[in-house]
């Protein structure tokens, strides 16, 4: 089978003049490596194709695919996530992960937990502000949590997100405002543990890959798992596997992140972010479709690591589920 591979590379924008935090989402040469070398080692042929314009140049070569391995994040706009899916949809050409509503969707985190809060599914109180005045809009006292409602990799989080006092919301949601572009999503500060857990499959088939608690030391920005405590993980974070067997909150928190997968109509594989209230109940903060796969550094493939799953056999069971559900036939390589 010929497998194409669609990504966004960072060194190729930062070439271009863009900046490191515009580029944070974007892949590393060796995650692209590590990706067709592990497709390889599933059995079949790996073509690289690229970003959303390289693509649509090679489609109107004639050039196709039998599925597209798509971790391509794009470049603009709300809908950025969704350009290379809608590019394929249009090409009739099946693709790995979610579909382009999906992505649209989870990645403005506003409206995201709308549609988790309407299926009863615990999340933080929260409103939108699209510009200063609406930072009093909320009727809930801080603390608050602030972040930008759609980006991903901790971008617009640090420690100034913790707002304590009421009066100083206006200020910071001008600044992430004028910074990202974008409205901001005002939450009700969650204080408890904080959570990641893996998923992989689609529907009714997905099941939970594993979780892990994400402890901040002494030396990192309290309180918030920032784009700089991200940025330097390895000497800022300790990531801590947790069994639902032996923890009541890991159960209730993959439970809550299961059925919110599901919900959300996610595929073939990603990540929940998940993080306990005052009283210790587990809440969705927002779930990431198109999680990064970088084989050592990225939150998924550590899951994988902590559980003793290689990274070639999470990369066959997100080929599997896409493959299974367009109907064809699913990986047959090596699983080391």
């Amino acid at each position: 089978m010929i497998i194409g591979l669609t990504y966004d590379l960072r060194s190729d924008y930062l070439a271009m003049g863009f900046g490191e935090e515009e580029t944070a989402e974007f892949d590393r040469a060796e995650t692209i490596d590590a990706l067709e070398a592990a497709i390889r080692e599933l059995g079949h042929e790996c073509e690289r194709i690229g970003n959303a314009w390289r693509l649509t140049e090679l489609l109107v070569q004639g050039r196709r695919w039998d599925l597209v391995f798509n971790v391509a994040e794009g470049l603009r706009g709300i809908g950025r996530e969704a350009q290379v899916p809608a590019i394929l949809d249009l090409y009739d050409i099946p693709y790995t992960f979610s579909d382009p509503m999906v992505m649209s969707l989870t990645l403005h985190k506003g409206m995201t937990k709308r549609v988790i809060r309407d299926a009863g599914l615990a999340t933080a109180d929260f409103w939108i502000a699209a510009d200063r005045k609406d930072s009093d809009a909320g009727h809930f006292p801080p603390p608050y949590f602030v972040k930008p409602v759609a980006e991903g990799t901790g971008k617009g989080i640090s420690g100034r997100s913790i707002v304590l006092h009421r009066e100083d919301l206006p200020g910071i949601c001008e600044d992430l405002i004028s910074r990202f572009h974008q409205p901001v999503l005002i939450e009700r500060f969650l204080s408890g543990r904080e959570f990641t857990t893996g998923l992989a499959g689609t529907g009714a088939a997905a099941r939970v890959i594993g979780t892990m608690e994400i402890l901040l030391l002494e030396n990192a920005e309290k309180s918030v798992y920032s784009y700089s405590n991200k940025e330097e993980y390895e000497q800022r974070v300790r990531y801590r596997p947790v069994s639902p067997e032996t923890d009541p909150v890991v159960r209730q928190a993959e439970a809550l992140a299961l059925e919110a997968w599901q919900v959300l109509g996610c595929r073939d594989g990603g990540r929940m972010d998940i993080r306990c209230d005052d009283a210790g109940r587990p809440c969705f903060i927002e779930v990431n479709p198109l999680a990064g796969l970088h084989p050592k550094h990225s939150d998924l493939p550590i899951i994988c690591s902590l559980f003793n799953i290689s990274y070639v056999r999470l990369i066959g069971w997100i080929l599997d589920s896409a493959l299974e559900r367009v109907g064809l036939e699913k990986t047959g390589g090596k699983r080391s």
